[in-house]
Parts: structure tokens; sequence; C-alpha cells
């Protein structure tokens, strides 16, 4: 490849990653706005379904995300009264985040969504589940 091209758009594997990522969180906004959250919101609520309380570390593990991106969204749905946040009685330094009844009500109103999503890209079962593969597979190598 010659010098100039590495510079190219149409050469940057990131450039087709960050579009279809914003294109796929955009797709959400229409099911999500009614409910009044952010695609953010909704990722830490299908950790919090499935774990129902979880450290703030391990959240931000699952997540991909640190701990000055998620703090500010867990104040919000805390003060929302989705979930609450408390020190670990084993060792305080650890902050548990666990749903409240209203948290968990929430997962009802969500149900449909990821139908709803799956409506919006046209891939066969056997492109996605190769596509879902690949994207962790680079995230398991870009891990801290």
């Amino acid at each position: 490849m010659q010098p100039d091209e590495v510079l190219k758009l149409e050469n940057q594997l990131c450039f087709p990653l960050y579009a279809a990522a914003r294109q796929v969180v955009s797709a959400y906004t229409p099911y999500l706005k009614p409910l009044g959250l952010t695609y953010t919101q909704y990722i830490v609520f299908l950790v919090l379904w499935e774990k129902h309380a979880v450290s703030i570390r391990d959240l931000c593990r699952m997540l991909y995300l640190d701990t000055g991106t998620l703090t500010p969204v867990l104040k919000k749905l805390e003060s929302e009264g989705y979930l609450t946040r408390s020190r670990s009685e084993e060792d305080e330094r650890v902050v548990l985040i666990e749903l409240t009844e209203k948290g968990t009500e929430l997962k009802e109103s969500c149900r449909s969504i990821p139908g709803n999503i799956g409506q919006c890209f046209k891939l066969s079962a056997e492109e996605a589940g190769a596509l879902y593969t690949i994207l962790h597979k680079l995230l398991s190598q870009t891990e801290d």
C-alpha cells in the first residue's frame, strides 16, 4: 500500500465500525426515548436485569466503559428511583449497584426492543452471529 493510501477513509477499519455503531445506537432511539432512556442507560439495565446487583467495577468491565462515563449515568438512574448504590459490607471500597422494584418493572416495557431492532438491520442469523463473534474477538484484544 502506498504511503498516502493508508490515510484514505476507505482504508480505515475504524470508520465503518464507528459509523455502524452510531447507526445501531441511533436505531434504538425511537424505542428508548418514550421510556426516557438513553442507550447507555439501557445497556446498564440489560446487565442489571440479568445480574440484579453488580459492583461498579464489574459493570464498567462488562460494558467497556470507564467510571467517569458510568458514574453520571448511575447517579441519574438512582435519582429517578431505578437503582440504588451502596457500599459492600465485605469491602467498603466496593460500590454495589442494585435494581429497585421500579427498575425491575421497566424490564417488561423493554421486552420488545431487541426484536424491533432486529427488524432494522437486514442480516441473516449467520451474518449476525459472525459479526457478533468478530466484534467480541476485537473487544477481547483491546481490553486493558
